[in-house]
């Protein structure tokens, strides 16, 4: 019986989420129909696709000011300063100033305007040491550093120095 019950349960949730989808299709349907023929556009040009690529980002260059206010960095502040092909990151505020970390080399992508992606890896594994995504327009960003249960943190980023590539 209780298996029953959660079949029912089931079955019910799915119904509304059709009956909401359908409701969302037949609105947007109607309004699209409202519009004159001149202001239709292709669906491609509806949105901006970036193109997608794997082309590396050299960060050569930037020092950039990651301050933590949700997660496991809460209350940090880590300087990092790119290179060549590695980068430093130096805490210089909460409770993590005095505490020294290696150096290691780093991997950023461009995966959007104004954004990237930065894997920093430990040069004698290539393990993941950090990951970051970093939105240059909102600066803000979001921090995954394995380790731990909770490995997650975001908050805002100041740039101290601009490297001599601009971010695409």
């Amino acid at each position: 019986m209780f298996s029953t019950r959660r079949i029912r349960l089931a079955a019910a949730g799915v119904a509304v989420a059709v009956a909401a989808a359908g409701i969302g299709v037949a609105s947007s349907a109607s309004a699209s129909a409202a519009k004159p023929a001149s202001a239709a556009r292709p669906a491609a040009s509806a949105h901006h696709q970036p193109k997608i690529s794997i082309a590396r980002f050299d960060l050569t260059g930037w020092v950039i000011d990651a301050k933590y206010t949700l997660g496991r960095n809460t209350g940090n502040t880590f300087e990092q300063t790119y290179k060549d092909s590695t980068v430093q990151g130096v805490p210089i505020a909460g409770p993590f100033v005095g505490t020294v970390f290696p150096p290691v080399d780093y991997v950023a992508l461009p995966v959007g305007h104004d954004q990237i992606y930065v894997t920093w890896l430990d040069p004698a594994t290539f393990a993941i040491v950090d990951a970051f995504v970093f939105n240059f327009r909102t600066h803000t960003v979001y921090d995954y550093a394995p380790g731990s249960a909770n490995p997650e943190s975001a908050g805002t980023i100041t740039v101290k120095h601009v490297g001599k590539n601009r971010i695409p």
